[in-house]
């Protein structure tokens, strides 16, 4: 799939040009999935608290920690007013990024490892994953969509204790393996328009997250933007882009899924990922 990423457009015209005369292909039901990109080159680049609402419910959270360091000014203007969202003056100016290795990476019904005996407190994050299509530097804001070859679904699973131990940094509680699945396909850019599309999450069929891209406080363009401040983009790279509100740990009591849980992240437009908690022999 990096190949095809990087080929450029004119092997992608060539693939759409094949993919339209071929006649019918192997059906779902008999092939195994993997995630798109299985073995990303580099990290996945990742932003927190880039929904207003989810922003919100992590408040007491955030209170007990101690506030961000880069949670004190608005982020930028026009940034949707929500009930029961942040005072303006809480949205962060600038997102907050994080990366996960590329061990996390895994596909379409493939388990999600449970994290004992480190932790139980296993969290669920529907995201939209971006793939960069067009490598770049400092890339401008209006031209940033260029860069994007096309969208699949992410799971930014998230082991919630672990993730406040360390100072702050969310990197080792973000980063058990097996804990980005992603999938079940790439839809190309062409073909979608990011800006208002529904996402959700579904635990044992009972949804925990609805809402939609639209608010989205930092939209794409600046998150291309700032993740290639001074750093080389890459084709092939991936940047998961957020979670909505509905997150386990701000619920009252907390949730987090067990062994045996069967979570499902489906963004419209895109298609449903379904993965299962396992516990390791």
């Amino acid at each position: 799939m990096l190949g095809v990423i990087a080929g450029g457009d004119g092997l992608h015209a060539r693939l759409r040009d094949l993919a339209a005369r071929a006649k019918d292909g192997a059906k779902l039901a008999t092939v195994k999935l993997l995630a798109p990109i299985p073995k990303p080159r580099r990290n996945v680049l990742c932003v927190g608290w880039n929904y207003s609402e989810h922003f919100a419910e992590g408040a007491a959270v955030r209170a007990q920690a101690g506030a961000p360091a880069h949670a004190r000014a608005p982020a930028q203007a026009g940034a949707p007013a929500q009930a029961g969202a942040p005072a303006q003056k809480e949205i962060p100016e600038f997102p907050a990024l994080f990366s996960k290795n590329p061990a996390t990476v895994t596909g379409p019904d493939s388990p999600i490892w449970f994290p004992a005996p480190h932790s139980e407190q296993l969290d669920w994050e529907v995201e939209l994953a971006v793939v960069i299509g067009k490598g770049g530097r400092d890339i401008a804001e209006d031209r940033a969509m260029e860069h994007i070859f096309g969208y699949t679904c992410a799971n930014d699973v998230s082991v919630r204790d672990v993730q406040r131990r360390h100072g702050g940094q969310w990197f080792k509680g973000k980063n058990f393996d097996s804990h980005l699945p992603m999938g079940p396909w790439i839809v190309s850019a062409d073909e979608l328009d990011p800006a208002a599309l529904r996402l959700q999450t579904r635990v044992n069929g009972v949804t925990k997250q609805d809402s939609s891209t639209k608010f989205m406080v930092f939209k794409l363009p600046r998150l291309l933007r700032e993740f290639s401040a001074g750093t080389e983009l890459e084709p092939g790279d991936i940047i998961i882009t957020g979670t909505p509100e509905g997150v386990g740990f701000a619920r009252k009591p907390p949730e987090y899924m067990k062994i045996g849980d069967v979570v499902e992240v489906e963004i419209e437009g895109i298609g449903v990922l379904r993965n299962t908690v396992q516990g390791r022999s």
